[in-house]
């Protein structure tokens, strides 16, 4: 069994979410916040057997998509002092897939 710990940004996780559901793929949803833009995301924790890892993460690609946004940077340009707009990328998803030594359910 692994522990998948899936981190999205908010606008994909409802997306994701229904897709999971779909796939019959129980998980638990929380609010998180992201340290680089300090936007909203959502952490998917989710439980499954290793045979269904590949099913998960093809589920997790097709649904969390990467895109570009313009952001303005934190550093000024020397002539004007003024903050410069920077185009980023943003979105996807992370995965991290740990490995459960036991699972309980009371």
């Amino acid at each position: 069994m692994k522990m998948l710990v899936v981190i999205v940004q908010s606008k994909d996780s409802n997306r994701l979410r229904k897709a999971l559901t779909a796939a019959h793929i129980q998980m638990t949803q929380l609010s998180t916040t992201g340290g680089f833009l300090r936007e909203g995301n959502a952490t998917f924790l989710i439980g499954i057997e290793d045979d269904r890892v590949q099913d998960v993460l093809d589920v997790i690609k097709k649904n969390a998509k990467s895109r570009e946004q313009y952001i303005t940077s934190q550093m000024h340009d020397v002539e004007g002092g003024s903050a410069l707009p920077v185009n980023v990328k943003v979105g996807g998803a992370t995965v991290f897939v740990l490995p459960v030594d036991q699972f309980i359910k009371f």
